[in-house]
């Protein structure tokens, strides 16, 4: 059974809460990360409702999409809604997690999810995210010590690529110095020209960890004066990380679309909203999870042939429809979003097999209960 922490490592792992806009809070809200984890649920909104099912079925840690306390706040009295459901939380040492913007960009987060969900292929971010700056580490390392090298780097945060971790490259080779008179040499003696056995080492890293992965290669190197090179890298052209998700569909008319949408998504009193003509056809398609009016003026000027987002706006909405670009489709918040959840719950169970229990909350958690 993991603790708390390790599922946290994970979640942040896959959804690093350094890529959350600046003005959102996400990460741990509630739990000491010793506490052992046997059961995880997962659910959209922090409301009361989910917090009484999670404590109802011994969820050790609630995984949300949105933050409980998104403003600042100076307490948290059960007198209030959002008091109410932590205090139900902590009653029962139920640990709470936020994964919001951070998860909304990422690779399995929640635009894909939604993408995925409707049936789209071949998918690319609508606004690819910046890639973040890499640098190379190469150092000289005599052979015996090769191995612990690799080990210290991979440790210390370098060699991560994509879905794999360790990755580098070695090449043997010969390294020749004399040490002089003040030198304190590991190997080889004042005053001689020496030659070693040596392996090249080359990992790649986030320029953020330069300092911390060049101090931990200093540390573990066993010569007195290593020799080593930090490149900094060209940004990648291509990231598959950014906001929303554009794919395609076997052709479909506006009107069937909308249907696959109404029967991919949970079923909500507001069902599906459509602007365009019925007829109209559809094959490219662009979504965004959650509240996507952002990206309307995007879209007009994109290649799609429909955009599916949630909270349109009238006047907004009317503009763009006269603009003679893509249809609309709008749906419930909670129900695009929900489609994130069996995404990162199958990841959970995959990292972590039967170690836990985890379970998605089929709580209809929109705030719209019924039309007339």
């Amino acid at each position: 059974m993991p603790a708390l922490k390790d599922v946290v490592d994970l979640l942040h792992g896959w959804y690093p809460p350094a890529t959350a806009d600046s003005w959102d809070a996400v990460g741990l809200v509630l739990g000491h990360p010793g506490t052992r984890v046997d059961k995880v649920m997962f659910a959209v909104d922090p409301v009361l409702p989910v917090a009484r099912e999670a404590v109802d079925w011994g969820a050790d840690l609630l995984v949300v999409h949105h933050p409980l306390f998104l403003k600042p706040v100076h307490g948290f009295a059960a007198t209030t809604p959002k008091g109410r459901t932590l205090a139900t939380l902590a009653g029962a040492d139920c640990a709470l997690l936020t994964a919001h913007t951070n998860a909304d960009q990422a690779v399995s987060g929640v635009s894909e999810a939604l993408a995925l969900a409707l049936g789209l292929t071949g998918l690319e971010p609508i606004v690819p995210a910046p890639a973040e700056p890499r640098d190379k580490l190469v150092v000289f390392v005599p052979t015996g010590s090769a191995d612990l090298m690799r080990e210290t780097l991979a440790r210390a945060g370098a060699g991560e690529i994509g879905d794999y971790d360790h990755a580098s490259f070695s090449a043997p080779g010969q390294g020749r110095f004399r040490p002089l008179a003040d030198a304190n040499p590991t190997i080889g003696a004042i005053g001689d020209l020496e030659t070693v056995d040596e392996e090249r080492v080359e990992v790649v890293l986030p320029r953020g960890l330069r300092g911390h992965v060049v101090r931990a290669m200093l540390a573990a190197h066993p010569y007195e004066e290593p020799a080593y090179d930090v490149v900094e890298l060209a940004d990648p052209a291509v990231t598959t990380t950014g906001t929303g998700r554009i794919g395609t569909l076997p052709e479909l008319t506006l009107r069937e679309f909308a249907a696959r949408v109404a029967e991919r998504l949970p079923e909500t009193a507001q069902g599906v909203r459509v602007a365009g003509n019925p007829s109209r056809v559809v094959r490219r398609v662009a979504v965004c999870g959650g509240a996507g009016d952002f990206l309307l003026d995007t879209m007009a000027r994109s290649d799609v042939d429909v955009y599916l987002t949630s909270d349109l706006r009238h006047h907004p909405a009317s503009e763009f429809a006269e603009s003679d670009g893509p249809a609309l489709v709008d749906v419930a918040h909670w129900a695009a979003e929900w489609t994130w959840l069996p995404v990162v719950e199958a990841r959970l169970r995959a990292a972590l097999g039967d170690t836990v229990e985890t379970r998605v909350s089929t709580l209809r958690t929109d705030p719209w209960t019924f039309r007339v």
